[in-house]
């Protein structure tokens, strides 16, 4: 009886002990646009982003508002779920940014299981839920010295994470020479890079086949391209998906960029050599062999 009991709380407390863990958010604009996101009215990212992942989400519901670059759209505000539909489970969860009826809207896009050690792609802004944003502070000194300078120049120092740019400029009206000193300083909240990952459970083809119907939508090369990171970033592919992926875009030099990224990003690499036949020139099959060869370098 109490053998039973324990495996009936254990059951019951699993999704809450998984929970505690924390999803991922990630939201990309379809069309490429920029934006500032808030999570329950706190403001995520100091410096807008088209593809933005938030980590470390211990709640399944946040009320979302995102405001857009671009001032003729108008900000929109959601109550999204951050956790899988089906299970309630944590998850690595996406969303995107589409233009509907002259009107931006958030879309539940896909969820799939978190996967450890996680790598993004790196055109994608990833933070931690309740940890600050990168912040840039830049000090600027002006010193003048009398006497006569021929020239001017400019000389920077590096030191550790800062740097001091020395630029001289002659005043001719004196004879003196103005020097400005800037300092740049980053204060960030430093992360230990995440281990590569290895993918191991491609996209499920119902997920795969609504993903290729957005990038398909897309109007333009770079967001169909976009889309397509986007949802690298948060899934793994078999090398099928990627060769019906690239299928989609009209330029080869496009093909072989998402080829290459998605490689790593790809269950089943020893099949990888397929992927050459997407290609109308030799010149990309042998780039991408080559690519291959070098183990994804």
């Amino acid at each position: 009886m109490k053998l039973k009991l324990a495996s009936f709380l254990i059951v019951a407390l699993l999704p809450l002990l998984s929970l505690a863990q924390g999803s991922s958010l990630s939201i990309f604009s379809e069309d490429g646009g920029r934006f500032i996101l808030f999570l329950n009215g706190a403001q995520q990212n100091s410096e807008s982003q088209a593809n933005l992942r938030i980590e470390g989400l211990t709640q399944p519901y946040y009320k979302a508002r995102i405001v857009f670059d671009d001032n003729t759209k108008v900000p929109v505000e959601k109550n999204i779920q951050v956790v899988d539909p089906s299970t309630n489970a944590p998850a690595d969860v996406v969303y995107k940014m589409k233009s509907k009826d002259g009107e931006m809207k958030l879309r539940y896009f896909s969820a799939q299981p978190i996967q450890p050690n996680y790598t993004p792609p790196a055109d994608v802004h990833v933070m931690h839920y309740g940890q600050p944003d990168q912040v840039t502070t830049t000090t600027q000194t002006t010193v003048t010295t009398t006497g006569a300078n021929p020239g001017n120049g400019s000389v920077t120092f590096g030191m550790g994470a800062g740097a001091v740019n020395i630029t001289a400029v002659p005043n001719t009206d004196n004879n003196a020479t103005q020097t400005t000193a800037a300092t740049t300083e980053n204060n960030t909240n430093t992360q230990q890079p995440a281990a590569p990952v290895v993918c191991q459970n491609p996209m499920d083809w119902n997920n795969f086949k609504s993903a290729k119907k957005t990038i398909a939508d897309a109007t333009f090369e770079d967001t169909k391209l976009s889309a397509a990171k986007a949802i690298l970033s948060s899934n793994c592919l078999l090398a099928e998906q990627v060769i019906q992926v690239c299928h989609l875009f009209g330029f080869e030099e496009t093909k072989l960029k998402f080829a290459k990224l998605a490689y790593p990003k790809t269950t089943d690499q020893g099949n990888y050599s397929k992927v050459a036949s997407v290609f109308t020139f030799n010149s990309s099959k042998t780039s991408l062999n080559n690519f291959i060869a070098n183990g994804g370098r």
